[in-house]
């Protein structure tokens, strides 16, 4: 069982930065799984943002974030971290971490199996 607490979330405006993290505690440590960030804005499917395999030497970004967003780990603190700058109105959404138990980066919601409870990412123009 892995326990998943995202916090960095808030209000900021177009053009600025925000700093994710999110958290792992449990039985298991975050170390044997690929790690993801997501997002869900209201009315909308939930959608990858981002994602980083078990070692952290692959990541793959969703084109609408690619150059703007950076994923990395930190296996020995348990933490995975999404560094959000040249942030738009439109990455206004609810972020969450999850666990994948595959090595890659996978960008199917189905792969992952441990999901936070999110934080909130305001972008105001």
């Amino acid at each position: 069982q892995v326990q998943l607490v995202e916090s960095g979330g808030g209000l900021v405006q177009a053009g600025g930065s925000l700093r994710l993290s999110c958290a792992a505690s449990g039985r298991t440590f975050i170390s044997d799984y690929a790690m993801g960030w997501f997002r869900q804005a209201p009315g909308k499917e939930r959608e990858f943002v981002a994602g980083i395999s078990w070692g952290g030497v692959r990541t793959d970004y969703a084109d609408s974030v690619k150059g703007r967003f950076t994923i990395s780990r930190d296996n020995a603190k348990n933490t995975v971290s999404l560094q959000m700058n040249s942030l738009k109105p439109e990455d206004t959404a609810v972020y969450y971490c999850a666990t994948s138990p595959l090595r890659s980066t996978p960008q199917a919601r189905e792969s992952y199996n441990y999901w936070g409870q999110g934080t909130q990412v305001t972008v105001s123009s």
